[in-house]
């Protein structure tokens, strides 16, 4: 009798193990399956740069990150922390820079946080994606940001409030001024008030105004834009952001590309000298910090 106890026992248990993996498997599945479905260029954007990736869901937004192979987890790998992350982006276009980045060492990570334009809910999300990223997969602390047009709006107001967390500012003809766009009626809405309330409360969601605590941590930032860029003027974002935080005493540069607007120029997206600054400033992250 004994021994039928024990016997149903093991088979009691090994029926809930496979029903544990089982429901483990199928969880993963469907967080593939939401992932792809709302970011269907990053499976292909890994593959042509040959890199180890992960789809992970945060707070129920899709997320990813691509290591480079043969990596341990418990090593602190430094990283680039890419946005926007929405529908179409990241895409083949970014394969040059990010092959070189893997090929450094350097993983790249991102997670779609919506038509954000930078608010607190996104921000808290990104949060979360950064704690989980650190606590669970062995990521630098500090991590090499690149914001993308829009992705300014929502990488450099999480940067104003975890200064400590970057440990530099790589922009692609990054938005940085809410009213050049997509301009305050629309921006508030994202924000959920009132365009005239949001007038008044501006400096504490625009990037322009949110540059001192990056100053003070002597975070440098290079900045890439044509001068031809109709829909996010370089006047108003990047040569604006770069000259307010030289005032602050901060390290910045702009690389103007004669003739280029808001494209997937080569001169823009194959340009060695941003790829040199992420590599270089990644691999100063300090595993203590």
């Amino acid at each position: 009798m004994k021994n039928l106890c024990r016997i149903l026992s093991t088979i009691i248990a090994f029926q809930t193990l496979v029903s544990a993996i089982y429901a483990e498997d199928a969880d993963a599945q469907g967080i593939r399956a939401r992932v792809i479905k709302a970011l269907p260029t990053v499976e292909s954007v890994a593959a042509l740069i040959d890199g180890d990736i992960t789809l992970l869901e945060i707070s129920g937004q899709p997320g990813f990150f691509i290591r480079p192979k043969n990596v341990e987890d418990s090593s602190t790998l430094p990283w680039v922390w890419y946005a926007p992350t929405i529908r179409g982006q990241p895409r083949p276009a970014h394969a040059w820079m990010f092959r070189q980045f893997l090929d450094n060492g350097i993983a790249i990570a991102g997670i779609d946080v919506g038509e954000s334009m930078g608010n607190p809910t996104g921000r808290k999300t990104y949060r979360e994606f950064h704690k989980h990223l650190v606590e669970n997969h062995g990521f630098a602390k500090k991590a090499v940001l690149m914001p993308q047009s829009r992705g300014g709006l929502m990488l450099y107001n999480w940067a104003a409030e975890n200064p400590k967390h970057v440990a530099a500012v790589a922009g692609i003809y990054t938005v940085c001024d809410l009213s050049s766009w997509p301009g305050l009626a629309k921006a508030s809405a994202a924000y959920g008030t009132t365009e005239q309330e949001f007038s008044k409360n501006l400096h504490q969601h625009n990037p322009l105004e949110r540059l001192a605590p990056l100053a003070k941590q002597k975070i440098p930032i290079l900045h890439i834009h044509g001068d031809s860029d109709r829909p996010v003027p370089i006047k108003r974002n990047a040569a604006e952001l770069v000259r307010r935080y030289r005032q602050l005493g901060g390290d910045a540069e702009l690389i103007v590309v004669p003739g280029k607007g808001h494209e997937e120029a080569k001169e823009i997206f194959q340009r060695q000298q941003l790829v040199d600054f992420v590599i270089e400033h990644a691999h100063r992250t300090d595993p203590q910090d």
